[in-house]
């Protein structure tokens, strides 16, 4: 089955969940290879599957390779620690999900097969190159699109589930499309996070040798003073074949003072460190 016919497939089914970037009307139906609102304005579904919501030019960090070395490793259970606890904290029956900056898409796949439900989920990202290399894992329950945080193409109260996995956020628009009783899950770094990575990078001193995410807890918090906080901590053996595409999936190695690591050094990375927190406002 071709990627557009897949795309068509779930939008035919989930038309109600996307509104109109141009006049914020609730898109209507899906004919051809588009999707359409009252107003007849429209928007194509593209060959690879996906719709572009944004309307202006954006850049971004990530390239292909990197993008392709967290596909790896999320794929080789990196998070799986931390998806299998958010799919507990998810209620049983079928959710409607968004995924927030999904990247490459792998967490979303990975969350949906741990949930063995049938969700209706959709990533986004801002990063076209990424948004495409979601598209292979494409099904009549996932879709991907392009689309812009602050301005989400989403129906007030439509989504049960955001999931903001080490995203920025927007809570006036989280606020605006999350469900009466729906979920907002956020995932956090801890100080630990990546430790081994940051200390052959930085050394012991430097201050990227730790994180801290103080400031982020602090301002969900302020705007959710009855979320619950939940620590997620374990230590994941990484593959020989692998220790290369965790240098390259973040961009930890771009810092101010960032050691170049020779071949040896990332070989000792046998393990590593996956320390986060976990906030989850039910609203």
């Amino acid at each position: 089955m071709k990627k557009i016919d897949i795309a068509k497939s779930f939008l035919q089914q989930n038309i109600n969940l996307f509104k109109c970037p141009v006049c914020d009307n609730s898109f209507i139906e899906q004919t051809n290879n588009s999707i359409v609102c009252p107003n007849n304005h429209s928007l194509d579904i593209s060959k690879k599957g996906t719709i572009q919501f944004i309307n202006h030019k954006v850049s971004t960090e990530y390239d292909g390779l990197m993008l392709e070395s967290r596909r790896r490793i999320i794929q080789a259970g990196f998070f799986d620690g931390i998806l299998h606890k958010v799919a507990e904290l998810m209620d049983a029956n079928p959710q409607n999900i968004i995924d927030v900056g999904s990247g490459e898409g792998m967490p979303l796949k990975k969350l949906m097969e741990f949930r063995k439900n049938i969700d209706s989920a959709i990533g986004f990202d801002i990063s076209k190159p990424g948004v495409n290399l979601s598209t292979s894992e494409l099904t009549e329950n996932r879709f991907f699109c392009i689309a812009d945080l602050a301005n989400l193409p989403f129906n007030d109260q439509s989504i049960d589930v955001i999931l903001d996995l080490f995203s920025p956020s927007a809570y006036n628009e989280f606020n605006r499309i999350a469900s009466n009783g729906g979920h907002l899950i956020k995932i956090v770094p801890n100080s630990h996070y990546l430790f081994e990575l940051r200390k052959l990078l930085y050394g012991n001193d430097n201050p990227n040798s730790n994180y801290d995410n103080k400031n982020v807890v602090e301002l969900f918090m302020k705007h959710y003073p009855n979320a619950k906080s939940y620590p997620v901590s374990y230590k994941f053996e990484l593959p020989s074949e692998l220790r290369n595409d965790l240098m390259i999936m973040t961009p930890l190695h771009w810092g101010h003072n960032a050691k170049q690591l020779s071949e040896t050094e990332i070989q000792t990375l046998t393990e590593i460190t996956v320390d986060v927190t976990i906030l989850d406002n039910r609203f």
